[in-house]
Parts: structure tokens; C-alpha cells; sequence
């Protein structure tokens, strides 16, 4: 009779059987305990939610809940008329009181997970809009800044600029709906405590508009910045930490490369199983003996005392939530290479 659902003709007996033995148990029990009172209590812990989240699994519908439960209040009045048994007076209402407070209790679990899963689904959809958004924006907000700059140069009529004017404003506002949508969404964790929406991204110009946003910090000290990654490379990473892992490893280097030249750049493992990331200076480095501490959280010396702050500490955890790899090599007085590896998207066939 379950079988003729639409949802459960497919199907194992094993998974349609999962929960009814059980419930027949708390039936007894409510039969053994003869009180109304209990009967929740009975159940409040038992078979009704996790059946209802197991059939939501199913791809049962709500209504399909509820006529597999009163399928089987039928089947306990058919077999107890079977066998001449009475279920008129405490007993019938017994099987009532039970059966309804089971059918209550599965579907408020299948009902509320539904919803929770609706909800997941339509954040994950706009959360990937926007970070598929970001990455255009930030291409055209470099491209204005370098119109600007070259029609500066050369006296170009002035409405140009303020068409330039106008679309960077446009850029910026975008970008700050852009940012809105992904700050609310930041509210749901992994297990590392960092949200990931990962997807296919070109680098070279993520890492181009970080040149170009962090060459006057890097201009201050005579520090040259220079992006060596592949135009056509492609990584598969969350674009938002994948931002903030690269400008720490940059920031970092310019800060302990006060008079030199910091090279970003990139290329697909040999084992083509993920892609490695690097950002490498000819700077001040790191000694022996402060290796292990760099990655550690609050730490926090100066510069004047060789420290890195908390910046290698958020790296650290940004590449463990892509379930990566990282390394660090330096030589005091000849600079530094840090690098990490993110995986490859997994292959759905």
C-alpha cells in the first residue's frame, strides 16, 4: 500500500521498513503506560523525526508523510478486526492520540529541514552570483583606473573624465550590493569556521587589480610588484578568501622587502591534480628559528623584531578550509617564497 506512493515505488523494503518497527515499539509503550500525558513524551524522542527527515531524504512529498502513517493506522485496525480484537474506547484512542502526534511531530521535522534546505539552496545560489560578479567588477574597475590615468596624461576633452567619473561610481556601488550580499551570507560556517563558495576564477586579473591597488603602499619603499601569473590560467578557489589569502601573502612581502622586487605568480601542479600559488621577494627573510612560530595566531611583534602579525595566521586557515597545502622557504637577508597548493574541482562523473 506505501509502495503505490509516487515517491516510495523505487524505493528498498529495508528503507521503507526503517522506522515502522520502532514505532510499533512506542505503541506498545503507550498501550503499557496507559496515560495521555505520556504519549508525547514517548515520542518526543523517537521514530516520528527522524522518519520525517529520512523521508524528506526520500524525496517524499509532505502529504506522502501523512498517508504513509495513516496507511499504517489502517493496517493496526485491519489486523485488529482480523483477529476479533476490540479497539473501541481507551484503546482507539490511544492509536489515535499516538498516530497523530506522530504525524505531527514528522512533519514539523520534514517541514522545517525543507525549509532550512530551500533557504541553503537560495543563499548558495545568490552567494555565487555575487562572487561570479566580483571578479568582472574588479576587472572594470581596473580598466577605468587605468583610462583615467592615461587620458590625464594626455589632456584628453574633459567630458571623457567625467564618463569615467560616472562609471566608477557605478563600479563602486555594485560592488558594495556585491559585498552586502556576501557579508549576509557570511553568517553560515564550514567546520574551519570560513564559509567556502568555491568556483572556476581567472587569476591574473585578481592578482592584477591587487598590484595596482597595492603599488602606492609598495611605491613608499621602492618596492616593485610584479604579476607573473599565466593571463589564462585558471584556479578553483573561493574568490573572496582566495583575495584576502594572496593580498596577506603580498602585503607581508612588501613589508619585509622595504628596497626590492615581489613576484606573484602561479602555475598548475605537475601531477595536474590542483594549481600552486606564490608570492616570492628578495627581501629582508626569515631566520631558522622563527619558521615555526610565523603561522602561529597573535603573533604579533614588530617589524623591528622580524614579527608577521596575524596575517600568515588567517593564510594558514584560509588554505585549510580549501583543504590545501602551504609552504614557506627563506633565507635571512635573500628573501622569502611562500606557496600554496588548492585542489582541483572535483570530478562529478
Amino acid at each position: 500500500m506505501v509502495r503505490a506512493l509516487p515517491s516510495a515505488r523505487n524505493l528498498s523494503t529495508p528503507t521503507l521498513n526503517d522506522h515502522v518497527p520502532a514505532l510499533l515499539d512506542e505503541i506498545a509503550l503507550a498501550f503499557r503506560r496507559n496515560s495521555d500525558e505520556s504519549i508525547a513524551e514517548v515520542l518526543a524522542d523517537g521514530t516520528p523525526p527522524e522518519h520525517g527527515l529520512q523521508r524528506l531524504h526520500d524525496g517524499y512529498l509532505i502529504e506522502e508523510v501523512v498517508a504513509e502513517y495513516n496507511l499504517l493506522r489502517g493496517c493496526i485496525h485491519d489486523l485488529a478486526g482480523t483477529h476479533q480484537i476490540n479497539l473501541q474506547g481507551k484503546p482507539f484512542h490511544v492509536i489515535n492520540l499516538v498516530f497523530d502526534s506522530a504525524i505531527g511531530l514528522a512533519v514539523q521535522t520534514f517541514s522545517v529541514n525543507r525549509a532550512l534546505e530551500v533557504q541553503r539552496r537560495r543563499e548558495e545560489y545568490l552567494s555565487f552570483i555575487a562572487h561570479d560578479l566580483r571578479t568582472p567588477l574588479n576587472a572594470v574597475a581596473l580598466a577605468s583606473k587605468v583610462l583615467e590615468s592615461t587620458l590625464a596624461s594626455q589632456n584628453a576633452d574633459p567630458r571623457a573624465a567625467r564618463m569615467i567619473k560616472v562609471l566608477q561610481r557605478n563600479v563602486q556601488s555594485m560592488s558594495g550590493l556585491v559585498a552586502k550580499v556576501i557579508e549576509e551570507n557570511d553568517s553560515m560556517k564550514t567546520e574551519s569556521g570560513v564559509k567556502l563558495e568555491r568556483r572556476n576564477i581567472d587569476l591574473w586579473p585578481l592578482v592584477e587589480s591587487m598590484v595596482y591597488d597595492l603599488n602606492p603602499v609598495a611605491g613608499t619603499g621602492s618596492t616593485r610588484l610584479l604579476n607573473d601569473v599565466p593571463e589564462e590560467l585558471v584556479i578553483y578557489a573561493d574568490a573572496n578568501l582566495l583575495r584576502r589569502m594572496m593580498q596577506n601573502l603580498i602585503a607581508n612581502a612588501i613589508t619585509h622587502t622595504p628596497h626590492g622586487e615581489v613576484v606573484i605568480g602561479a602555475a598548475h601542479t605537475a601531477d595536474g591534480s590542483g594549481t600552486e600559488c606564490w608570492v616570492s621577494d628578495n627581501g629582508l627573510g626569515i631566520s631558522k628559528d622563527r619558521m615555526d612560530l610565523i603561522f602561529e595566531k597573535f603573533e604579533t611583534e614588530t617589524r623591528e623584531q622580524g614579527g608577521l602579525g596575524l596575517g600568515l595566521a588567517i593564510f594558514k586557515t584560509f588554505v585549510e578550509a580549501h583543504e590545501g597545502s602551504f609552504d614557506v622557504v627563506s633565507e635571512p637577508g635573500k628573501g622569502s617564497r611562500f606557496s600554496f597548493i588548492l585542489p582541483n574541482r572535483p570530478d562529478r562523473r
